[in-house]
């Protein structure tokens, strides 16, 4: 298939880029590099012409009419966005264009051109979890933040465009992905800051009393979930959650990466107005539909990303 990925250069869309290829499609990849790195699309090159990169925005029109037009896209994959909490809450015009304005304008590509979108959004749209059994797609939605609040109003508009013009979109929720090839500075993950401080000999800072917790999804799992969901008519008009479906809080996730008690610190939280106190998925809805079930273990995840930080001369 001919495949539009939006973010490609990104750290999800790197992996997502490697799956597409991997299962033989003809892929663009519009990026801005604002978030991405054209380092994370290096090794894919030489790969008989099967990727074309462009540096280009969400938000340029004429750009998204020309590509649209002349590629006959199958499938978009939308994964291009502003990602950050804290600079969302600091400038929440930026993410809001970025996230929900260039949202629609790829939208209204793919309504005039026929294409399916798939849409990625966060469990950041969620109020905390308060059952044992996970968060499903019907739990109660509670945005913290306007990066939450943008990708709402981006995800009605997607829902929307299924009802209204029956075209095909699916949104999906993954929870909290790390792995090779996340930023290890402060707008990557927690598991990547935490392995690079480590590795680097210096103290894991946690935000707060740390016992809020998270669902950490490996990447690969994350990217087989994001393109799953493209193949499938199943999924069209739907929400559709991955995660692990096990959580772990901070505190604990901190002393299973430093091994060492001594070198953990808690400080002053930098959000704590958007933080959620309790994150588990629940899955089940993304196994009935696309029989889909993650493969990679939390422990087997830090393992395959303390290599990747090492081997990467990140230290």
């Amino acid at each position: 298939m001919n495949i539009l990925l939006t973010g490609g250069a990104g750290f999800i869309g790197r992996w997502v880029t490697k799956r597409l290829l991997d299962d033989g499609h003809k892929l663009w990849i519009l990026d801005n590099l604002s978030n991405g790195s054209a380092d994370n699309l290096e090794e894919f090159e030489s790969n008989d012409g099967l990727v074309k990169v462009i540096v280009g925005d969400i938000k340029d029109e004429p750009l998204l009419e020309q590509l649209f037009s002349e590629c006959k896209f199958d499938i978009c994959y939308h994964l291009g966005a502003s990602i950050n909490v804290q600079d969302s809450i600091d400038d929440p015009r930026t993410t809001f264009n970025n996230d929900t304005l260039g949202t629609f304008f790829v939208l209204e590509q793919c309504r005039k051109h026929q294409v399916k979108m798939v849409f990625m959004s966060t469990c950041m749209v969620y109020a905390a979890c308060t059952d044992e059994a996970g968060i499903t797609e019907g739990h109660p939605i509670s945005p913290a933040s306007p990066y939450a609040g943008s990708k709402i109003a981006a995800e009605n508009m997607v829902i929307s465009y299924y009802h209204a013009y029956n075209l095909p979109t699916v949104v999906i929720r993954p929870f909290n992905t790390f792995g090779p090839f996340q930023k290890t500075g402060g707008e990557g993950g927690v598991v990547a800051i935490f392995l690079k401080r480590k590795l680097s000999g210096e103290d894991l800072n946690i935000y707060g009393d740390g016992l809020q917790t998270r669902d950490l999804l490996y990447v690969e799992d994350c990217a087989r979930f994001v393109v799953e969901a493209g193949y499938s008519d199943q999924v069209n008009g739907q929400i559709v959650n991955a995660g692990l479906g096990r959580d772990i809080s901070v505190n604990d996730l901190a002393l299973l990466i430093a091994q060492d008690p001594s070198r953990i610190k808690h400080v002053t939280h930098i959000h704590p107005q958007s933080e959620i106190q309790k994150l588990l998925c629940n899955y089940e809805k993304a196994q009935k539909l696309l029989n889909w079930a993650p493969e990679i273990t939390l422990e087997e995840g830090i393992r395959r990303t303390e290599e990747w930080i090492k081997t990467s001369h990140l230290i």
